[in-house]
C-alpha cells in the first residue's frame, strides 16, 4: 500500500515538473533568444517574458527586428511593440524600410507606421516607387466645337509619393482629373481632326496643370492609348431644337387658329343678335308710319329672289353628258 501511494506520488511530481517546465519555456522563448543574440539584435530574457504578458508575440516582434538589423537599420524594441499593439503589421513595416533603405528612398520607423496605420500598404507604396504603376482610365467620352464626340482612353503612369502618402488622396481622384482634364482639352478643341492628327497635345494639356497636387501619386506621364470618333452630337442637338421650333411654332399657329375661330363665331353671334333686331324695328316703322305695306312686300320679294339665287349658286353641277341633260 505504500509503494502504490510512493508510486502515485511520484508520477504526479513528475507531471508537476513537466508542467511547470513547459511553462517556462513559453514564458522564456530560449531558441529566440538565442537567434537574437547570435544575430545582434539581443534581447533579455525578461524582456521576453514581459512581451508574453503584455500578449505581444515574441517572435514576431524579435524576428522583425533582427530582419532590421541584419539589413543596417536599427528599429527600437520598443518602437515595435507600441506599433503592434497599436493594430499595425510590424512586418510589412520593417520589409518597407529594408526596401526604402536599398533604393535609397528615405523613410523612418514613424513615418512607415503612420502610413501602415492610415490602412496604406507601406510596402506596396514603397514598390511602387521603385516600380511606376500605370493607370488605365476609362473610356471617356468628350465633344470638340464642331459637335463631334471623342471617345479616349488614356493610361497613367504613376509612383507613390511617400511624403503625401498619409492624407493624400488616392488613384480614385488621379482618374477623375485626368478625365476632366480630357474633356477639357478636347472641348476646347476647334474640330476633333486636330485632336485625332496630335493625340498628344492632350497629355501635354494635362500634365502642365499639375493634377497630382494633394494626392498621395506623382504623375510621371500620361499616354493616350486609344481615340475613336463617336457620334456628331452637334448635329442631334441641332435636330432637336429644330424639333422643339417646329412645336413651339405649330402650338403658336394653333393658339392663333382658335382666336380666329372665336373672333369668328363671335362675329356670327353679332350678325345673329343684329338680325333679331330686324323685326322689331319694322314693327316699330309700321305703328310710327316710316314703312308702307308696299315697301314691306317689295321687302319680301327682295327676299325671295336672293334666297332663290342661293339656292341655284349652291345646287350641284350636272354632268353634261348625264341622260338628264339630253
Amino acid at each position: 500500500m505504500g509503494i502504490e501511494t510512493g508510486l502515485v506520488g511520484g508520477f504526479g511530481l513528475i507531471i508537476l515538473i513537466v508542467a511547470a517546465l513547459a511553462l517556462v519555456l513559453y514564458l522564456v522563448p530560449v531558441p529566440l533568444w538565442i537567434a537574437a543574440w547570435a544575430s545582434g539584435a539581443y534581447v533579455g530574457l525578461f524582456t521576453l517574458v514581459a512581451m508574453r504578458l503584455r500578449r505581444v508575440p515574441p517572435h514576431t516582434v524579435v524576428t522583425a527586428r533582427i530582419s532590421a538589423v541584419k539589413a543596417g537599420i536599427d528599429i527600437p524594441l520598443n518602437d515595435l511593440e507600441a506599433h503592434f499593439l497599436a493594430g499595425g503589421n510590424v512586418v510589412r513595416v520593417v520589409n518597407a524600410m529594408i526596401s526604402a533603405d536599398k533604393a535609397s528612398i528615405p523613410l523612418p520607423f514613424k513615418r512607415a507606421a503612420a502610413i501602415d496605420l492610415a490602412g496604406r500598404n507601406v510596402l506596396e507604396a514603397v514598390q511602387m516607387s521603385v516600380l511606376p504603376k500605370v493607370i488605365e482610365t476609362p473610356r471617356i467620352a468628350a465633344v470638340a466645337k464642331d459637335g463631334i464626340q471623342l471617345i479616349v482612353v488614356s493610361r497613367v503612369t504613376v509612383r507613390t509619393n511617400i511624403d503625401r502618402l498619409v492624407g493624400g488622396a488616392g488613384e480614385e481622384t488621379i482618374i477623375a482629373r485626368v478625365g476632366e482634364g480630357m474633356v477639357s482639352t478636347i472641348g476646347s478643341a476647334a474640330n476633333h481632326k486636330s485632336v485625332l492628327e496630335n493625340p498628344d497635345h492632350i497629355s501635354k494639356h494635362i500634365l502642365s496643370k499639375g493634377l497630382d497636387a494633394g494626392t498621395a501619386y506623382e504623375i510621371l506621364s500620361i499616354d493616350i492609348a486609344d481615340v475613336d470618333v463617336g457620334a456628331n452630337i452637334g448635329a442631334k442637338l441641332q435636330i432637336d431644337q429644330a424639333d422643339a421650333d417646329k412645336q413651339i411654332a405649330q402650338a403658336k399657329a394653333e393658339e392663333r387658329r382658335a382666336m380666329a375661330v372665336a373672333l369668328e363665331q363671335e362675329m356670327q353671334a353679332r350678325v345673329v343678335e343684329a338680325e333679331a333686331e330686324v323685326p322689331r324695328a319694322m314693327a316699330e316703322a309700321f305703328r310710327q308710319g316710316n314703312l308702307g305695306i308696299m315697301d314691306y312686300y317689295r321687302m319680301k320679294n327682295l327676299q325671295a329672289d336672293t334666297e332663290m339665287r342661293r339656292e341655284i349658286a349652291d345646287a350641284p353641277e350636272h354632268d353634261p353628258g348625264s341622260k338628264s341633260n339630253r
